[in-house]
């Protein structure tokens, strides 16, 4: 009796198990994710990366993708591939369907800061011996990693259409605005969300003053945000971006798209859930996507 009754119980428990794997099958039905890893030269070390990338179309073996470049990607790489997967489907049908790439950090400091400091957030040194703020400044090392080999891995092995977009948080957020300052050819689009504009007596804000030349051209997108940070402490990450945002708005650059978004109810570290959400709009607003829709 009491075998019979086990079996009773255990029938629907081993049918809903199998029904849950059917639909965890599914879920990825037109995408796919690879783990890479890259011997690097030029930093010397091995490099994990994420990549989401949607499935070759039988209908249309040449369709090639826009690719989204992410910093932290260990951090925010499944959430970014989800808002992708969602934002393009064919019912939602916003922005086109892309490559996510997501970059993971070993020596996070080193990699996204542009210059060597120990000054902190609040404008103090940081003597200690062991710091967060050390290895810093292997901003450029880090670039040339993305442009020299980790952009030649993919733009070779996945359908990539030439539309490249640059996104990070904090660090990654200054590495961001860095990069198209000083080197525009690589990207499209950049993403900047909370970045430390703080850094190295704000060294990033400084360079935006001196690079950008009043009423140049520069035929790029930028989304850039922050939370309630730098309002109810005496940090300058609100201070600075709003000064970021002036800046950009006095130089009238010719062909920069730029869009500013203030998050009061977030905090640095919840703004790249909805952040991410609004840069991928801003970047896509004109998109409109040839095939009929339903």
């Amino acid at each position: 009796m009491f075998c019979n009754s086990l079996k009773i119980r255990l029938i629907p428990l081993l049918f809903i198990t199998l029904q849950s794997k059917a639909q965890k099958k599914t879920l990825y039905e037109h995408t796919a994710s690879d783990v890479v890893t890259i011997s690097s030269r030029v930093l010397n070390e091995d490099r994990k990366v994420y990549i989401h990338y949607p499935k070759v179309d039988s209908a249309n073996l040449n369709k090639r993708f826009p690719v989204l470049y992410l910093m932290d990607g260990e951090s925010h790489f499944d959430m970014l591939s989800q808002y992708v997967d969602y934002l393009s489907r064919w019912d939602v049908n916003v922005i086109p369907e892309m490559i996510v790439v997501g970059i993971t950090n070993t020596k996070r400091t080193r990699d996204l800061t542009p210059t060597q400091s120990i000054i902190n957030y609040f404008g103090q040194p940081d003597t200690a011996t062991v710091s967060w703020m050390k290895p810093s400044g292997g901003g450029e090392q880090f670039l040339r990693f993305i442009k020299e080999e980790l952009m030649p891995y993919v733009e070779l092995n996945y359908k990539t259409q030439g539309f490249n977009i640059f996104a990070g948080h904090s660090f990654g957020g200054i590495a961001s605005i860095y990069c198209m300052l000083t080197h525009p050819e690589m990207f499209n689009a950049y993403i900047a969300l909370s970045p430390s504009l703080w850094w190295d007596k704000e060294y990033v804000l400084k360079l935006t003053d001196k690079n950008l030349v009043k009423a140049s051209v520069l035929n790029k997108k930028i989304f850039y945000s922050d939370a309630s940070e730098g309002v109810a402490d005496s940090s300058s990450y609100h201070t600075n971006l709003l000064k970021f945002d002036t800046l950009l708005t006095k130089k009238e650059l010719k062909g920069l798209e730029y869009k500013y978004k203030y998050y009061p109810v977030e905090t640095h570290m919840t703004v790249p859930i909805v952040a991410y959400y609004d840069a991928l709009r801003f970047i896509y607003k004109d998109w409109e996507n040839s095939a009929k829709k339903p």
